[in-house]
């Protein structure tokens, strides 16, 4: 048999080199690997936001109750009634280690993760179980599953309906009439809320303010002797407000009475019996009884739920309206702040200084500051503006609230300010960039025409570097809006028992503490005591929190688009 010849070296002729030269030089190849760095970085993206989406959207579907027994090899069945969250395959080596009894000759075994509910009969709610020993499995049309204010899911069967202690209904006519308790369960639950952090607090912030007045006139050195006219005017507001608390008190009892009027009666699969007051129920519903329909309409309903309610559960359970609010107020705070101080700072850098050794070492110190870690910022927050600025404040303006701080406390005014510092050089760079890409014959023809310099820079200048500088702001809004070190030293809670913003005066309170997405992930993910429920909820987050700043960035570049077609003609 003949040997195969070896192939023959490739032969590049000078004209095919210059092919090459030529097609490199003319910068095709590069544009190639731009667009598929950027197609990385959108595919990227994409499956970020599907991940946390898969991960955090079921959660919110209300999933059949699955009734069965689970019975280990040589031991008595356990009943179940359960939600089957999800499963997966683990090795046998792995299962015994954990002491379960196998055999090793099947290498891999499923492993359900089960939500069993009833925490405070049986102190955990989330279980792993082997699937091959879930026996006997069906799904009641009565299992009913109760979302409680407290103690998570109630997974049973309803017994009875009490009013005031004595039974109303049993069976499917108690199912039948807790429907419209509930409802009116929910209007009771709604008026309380309305009272209690409406009309009540409104009171409490009206008895504050006479406690600062009288303290303030007490520093004067006014004494009721010789300012007893002020002092009347007090006492006659304290009055006036605790008639009015004296009033909603009693409207308070009543709801409370009315509350406490209805309970429920139920049974855990293992034949423990419980009663429920309805004032502890936020919702309840039959999953194994519901069509299609009925559950997207109740799915939806949760939805709603989370993105607008308050949370519940050591924020395990209920909405993050707070988060979203306190997220969205920090950032327009912020942009407020950062706006005129990073577009002056780049009009000074680019049109005013002269173009130097000192102008170019504050450029490096801009560039050097978006590379500080993002603590560090937190930590000079918390020095300079709250110790420092908000200590001033009090001792000059709020000497009655001391030693209580007013302003000398980390708020959403100080984190505000922290991240609007930390955001500034995106900002001042990206404007001094667009600033740069203006023709000089424009300002030399505006100048021409008569306008001074100021003129120039306002009507010519600013409006053609727009773009840039609407791109560098939302990049900053983008990158604030994630942020979470700094927050933790400047303002940012777990809780935050009242909104930045309510209807007393003066309306807008930057003293408050606030809620946080980031912050809020961050607590519910890595200190939440119960992991398997709150991972569900840091996916939902977390989708939310990434979908925003996508669409932040969607719109800065819609933005800055439109404003590049508007000028175009000017730029030509």
């Amino acid at each position: 048999m003949a040997a195969t010849p070896a192939p023959k070296p490739l032969d590049l002729t000078a004209k095919d080199t210059q092919s090459v030269a030529a097609y490199v030089k003319s910068g095709q190849p590069y544009v190639w690997l731009t667009a598929a760095a950027i197609s990385v970085a959108f595919i990227i993206t994409v499956a970020l936001l599907c991940l946390t989406a898969a991960r955090g959207m079921p959660h919110f579907w209300p999933a059949d109750l699955l009734k069965a027994e689970y019975q280990e090899p040589g031991a008595e069945p356990v009943p179940l009634l359960a939600e089957l969250i999800s499963e997966e395959e683990v090795s046998t080596a792995r299962l015994i280690s954990a002491g379960l009894k196998l055999d090793d000759s099947q290498p891999f075994h499923t492993r359900d993760l089960i939500k069993v509910g009833n925490r405070d009969l049986y102190g955990a709610d989330f279980r792993y179980l082997l699937d091959e020993w879930i026996l006997n499995r069906s799904y009641p049309e009565d299992a009913v599953v109760l979302e409680r204010m407290e103690w998570g899911n109630f997974h049973g069967f309803l017994e009875a309906l009490k009013e005031n202690g004595s039974v109303v209904a049993t069976g499917e006519q108690a199912w039948t009439a807790y429907a419209e308790r509930q409802r009116r369960a929910d209007r009771l639950h709604h008026e309380l809320r309305e009272i209690e952090k409406g009309e009540i607090g409104s009171i409490n912030y009206g008895l504050e303010r006479v406690r600062l007045d009288t303290r303030r006139l007490e520093l004067a050195g006014k004494t009721r002797e010789n300012a007893a006219a002020d002092y009347q005017k007090l006492d006659a507001r304290k009055a006036e407000l605790d008639a009015s608390y004296e009033t909603l008190r009693t409207r308070l009892v009543e709801i409370k009475t009315e509350l406490a009027r209805d309970s429920l009666v139920l049974k855990s699969v293992d034949g423990q019996e419980l009663e429920i007051p309805l004032a502890k129920i936020a919702r309840g519903y039959r999953p194994n009884a519901m069509g299609l329909f009925a559950k997207l309409g109740l799915y939806f309903e949760k939805l709603w739920e989370f993105v607008s309610a308050e949370p519940r559960e050591a924020n395990t359970e209920g909405g993050i309206f707070p988060a979203i609010f306190g997220t969205v107020m920090m950032v327009l705070l912020m942009s407020v702040f950062v706006t005129p101080f990073g577009i002056l700072a780049a009009l000074y850098l680019r049109e005013y200084a002269k173009q130097g050794t000192v102008t170019q070492i504050i450029r490096i110190a801009v560039n050097n500051l978006a590379g500080v870690p993002s603590i560090v910022y937190g930590m000079f927050g918390l020095g300079f503006f709250v110790y420092f600025v908000g200590g001033s404040l009090d001792q000059l303006f709020y000497a009655e609230s001391l030693p209580s701080p007013t302003f000398g406390t980390p708020g959403i005014l100080w984190a505000s300010l922290t991240l609007a510092i930390l955001t500034l050089p995106v900002v001042i760079v990206a404007t001094e960039e667009g600033l740069a890409r203006i023709p000089r014959s424009l300002r030399e023809a505006s100048l021409a025409l008569g306008a001074t310099k100021a003129e120039t820079l306002w009507k010519v200048v600013l409006p053609m570097a727009s773009p840039a500088m609407m791109t560098g702001l939302i990049l900053a809004i983008a990158r604030a809006a994630g942020e979470v070190a700094p927050l933790m030293l400047v303002g940012v809670v777990k809780l935050a028992p009242s909104l930045p913003l309510d209807g007393n005066f003066p309306f807008v309170h930057l003293e408050r503490k606030f809620m946080h997405l980031g912050f809020h992930i961050y607590d519910v993910g890595f200190q939440s005591p119960n992991v398997e429920a709150a991972r569900p909820l840091v996916y939902a987050t977390s989708f939310l929190l990434v979908l925003v700043i996508v669409l932040l960035n969607v719109s800065a570049i819609r933005i800055r688009n439109r404003l590049r077609e508007k000028y175009k003609a000017l730029d030509g």
